[in-house]
């Protein structure tokens, strides 16, 4: 191993299946745009990845505001979904994309039914640029579809072979935090024909204003992401990545390299970044310089090798 402080720079490649990766950081669905948005502030080359908001077939207004109220160490949403549309995507979007160099991107799939999903899919499948689809089925924020497929084993079971048989891509797929068992649905998604997963999505929470006896967020409920999350997203990153052998994509509350580090002892073999970039917009492109310089002062030459390092005895 190289001594710490030296000029040799880590490894930090890796790798999702067959897609690789220059570092594990990568820009969570719903809390970077469509990634052009952040251009002017971001080397959107610099980062592992970006996944794009989640695409419906027809476009979605999302959910009347409040939608945002920030908690304890945390913050609580429920955008609702708001998106412009798959096929918007692939003509207004996408092309800007792909003009940028090196630059990974994940497109984020939403349905109300598996007929949504199978439809959102084909229509992207047109598209030119997209490494691989994450397929949401855990946002916690509709009034039906999304978290009813992540929450029930039969329901997860079906929408993942659904869009297994149109994906023309490799399929992450985004499991909900709301269960008993993530071991259990991490192991579903994986036989159904899940390439990763990733994990985890919001916790449904809610928050009261008692003054004037109204909620906070319109839609009465939404999702807790952030720092106040980060021990329950640690351990059922753990659990998830003992349940399959496909890759796993770790999330919730990172904010630190070490943050990034945790995760991936836990087993995650890449990490997505989120509420972060809403305090500091800069905040993904910022932790990959920080994580190279910890991983220069702990002498660590190749950043994949911590995946399921965890020493539990």
């Amino acid at each position: 191993m190289s001594p710490a402080g030296t000029s040799g720079a880590p490894d930090l490649r890796i790798r999702i299946g067959d897609i690789e990766l220059k570092n594990p950081i990568i820009a969570a669905s719903g809390t970077f745009g469509y990634g052009i948005e952040f251009e002017d502030i971001v080397h959107l080359d610099r980062l592992g990845g970006l996944v794009v908001k989640g695409l419906s077939v027809e476009p979605m207004t999302g959910n009347p505001p409040p939608r945002l109220y920030e908690t304890a160490a945390g913050m609580l949403n429920a955008i609702g979904l708001q998106n412009i549309g798959a096929q918007a995507f692939l003509e207004e979007k996408l092309p800007a994309l792909r003009e940028k160099k090196n630059v990974v991107v994940f497109a984020n799939v939403f349905g109300y039914t598996r007929t949504d999903y199978e439809h959102t899919i084909e229509i992207l499948n047109q598209g030119e640029g997209i490494a691989a689809y994450e397929l949401n089925v855990s946002c916690p924020n509709t009034s039906h579809g999304g978290i009813v497929f992540g929450t029930d084993p039969q329901s997860l079971d079906e929408v993942v072979r659904t869009a297994r048989r149109v994906s023309a891509r490799p399929l992450i797929v985004k499991l909900s935090p709301n269960v008993t068992s993530i071991g259990l649905m991490a192991h579903i998604a994986e036989e159904a024909g899940a390439d990763a997963i990733s994990l985890v999505n919001t916790f449904v929470a809610m928050a009261i204003d008692a003054e004037t006896r109204r909620p906070r967020i319109a839609n009465i409920t939404g999702g807790l992401s952030g720092p106040a999350i980060k021990p329950i997203a640690l351990r059922m990153v753990y659990e998830a990545s003992k349940a399959v052998k496909i890759p796993v994509i770790g999330m919730g509350g990172i904010v630190t390299p070490v943050d990034v580090v945790e995760f991936m002892l836990a087993g995650a073999s890449a990490v997505q970044v989120g509420t972060a970039s809403y305090f500091d917009p800069v905040a993904t492109e910022k932790l990959v310089e920080e994580l190279t310089e910890y991983c220069r002062q702990h002498r660590i030459e190749r950043i994949s090798d911590l995946t399921g390092g965890l020493l539990t005895e």
